[in-house]
């Protein structure tokens, strides 16, 4: 029987063709293919990473492929693949968006408790473990902060930004279209900003958007009548700030940071902090789904253990979203990495704790339906895919 030959892309390595077995013929023993897809963005931490592993174990990886996926498709797509019979992708890079749709519709591979042993809990930290608990045993934490809501603005444009949710909401009726965030289910800023308000805003049950989020539906709202639209990914928002369309954006830790150390935005952004503001921990995760060979299996864990070494864990602080493991502090990093960080660190993310209360990321179910309200009863006709 011949076998179909499909082009991989390389991540540092060479153009190579991959030969793909038909359905029902014997894995071939040997090196395999690390097929990837990341919706989170988490290559910009961690692959570098992939490309160490690949390098140091040519005899488990002969080629590594990377594809890129919004984040609400990546269920869809990977079912189609399960329903097919036919897995080719074997590592997921998954945001809490993706990983907790993924999780709920049972389409990921148990990693917890039966991998306990292989990824210790302690080596976590503090984020790192409530991360892991929001997984519910399907996702591993690879790179994680304390996220947000920040909102970033343009000094040049906004003079005095507003101290209060209240002067929030004036400002944004005073100026409209000038602020924007992009769809949660697409967005780590646009997920701080729901799920962030009803600490700010003292509602009911913040844990609870169903039924405890009456002051963070009406605001959102009210405030959605004067946002222009709402973009299915974060850097459309950055785009529009930098062009000096928006001048007020919605941010996380990673998204203030990183975009002003790459010259996304300019370099004289800042930030307010509404009073009573919970941050919300936000972080990427990597997945194995259902479907994926036992031999394939094994290599994924196998890098994924890799992925944990505070050796590898110290280059994730140059994405600004940091480690997950707490051995692999900023002082252990390469030096070009510490410059970096320390010259776009801010003050008021230095001793978070002792400022702010940090909070866990909704459970799974609570986040799906956090965000299928949003999409249904504020962002409906005004979300733009990109």
């Amino acid at each position: 029987m011949r076998r179909a030959l499909v082009p991989a892309v390389a991540l540092a390595l060479p153009l190579t063709w991959i030969a793909i077995d038909p359905p029902g013929h014997p894995a071939a023993q040997g090196p395999i293919t690390i097929s990837v897809i990341d919706v989170s963005g988490d290559l910009s931490s961690t692959r570098v990473i992939i490309e160490n592993y690949a390098k140091a174990h040519p005899q488990k990886v002969k080629a590594v492929n990377v594809q890129r996926a919004p984040a609400p498709e990546l269920p869809a797509k990977i079912k189609a693949q399960q329903d097919a019979g036919r897995v080719d992708v074997n590592l997921l890079l998954v945001g809490q968006d993706a990983g907790s749709v993924l999780a709920h519709n049972g389409q990921l591979i148990r990693l917890f408790p039966q991998h306990d042993t292989l990824f210790p809990r302690d080596e976590l930290t503090d984020a790192g473990k409530v991360l892991q608990a929001e997984g519910e045993g399907f996702l591993l934490p690879s790179v994680v902060s304390n996220g947000g809501p920040v909102f970033i603005y343009n000094p040049a444009r906004v003079k005095q930004p507003p101290r209060t949710a209240d002067e929030f909401k004036a400002w944004v009726k005073a100026n409209p279209g000038k602020f924007m965030y992009a769809r949660p289910a697409n967005s780590g800023p646009g997920r701080s900003i729901i799920c962030g308000l009803p600490h700010v805003l003292g509602d009911k049950n913040p844990r609870d958007p169903v039924a405890g989020w009456d002051k963070t539906w009406a605001f959102l709202k009210e405030v959605g009548e004067y946002v222009e639209y709402y973009p299915t990914g974060t850097a459309v928002t950055l785009k529009e700030f930098a062009e000096g369309t928006r001048w007020i954006i919605a941010g996380i830790m990673e998204w203030d940071m990183k975009p002003r150390a790459e010259g996304t935005i300019p370099p004289d952004s800042k930030i307010f902090i509404l009073p009573n503001t919970a941050f919300v921990i936000d972080g990427h995760y990597w997945a194995i789904p259902k479907g994926v060979p036992a031999a394939e299996q094994e290599v994924i864990l196998d890098l994924m253990k890799f992925m944990r070494r505070p050796e590898q864990q110290v280059l994730t602080w140059k994405a600004f979203i940091g480690p997950s493991i707490k051995a692999a502090t900023l002082d252990r990093a390469p030096a070009d990495i510490q410059t970096l960080v320390r010259e776009h660190w801010r003050p008021e993310y230095t001793d978070m704790e002792k400022k702010y209360r940090i909070v866990a990321q909704l459970p799974v179910k609570d986040l799906i339906a956090a965000m299928d309200r949003w999409d249904k009863e504020v962002g409906a006709q005004r979300i733009k895919k990109f």
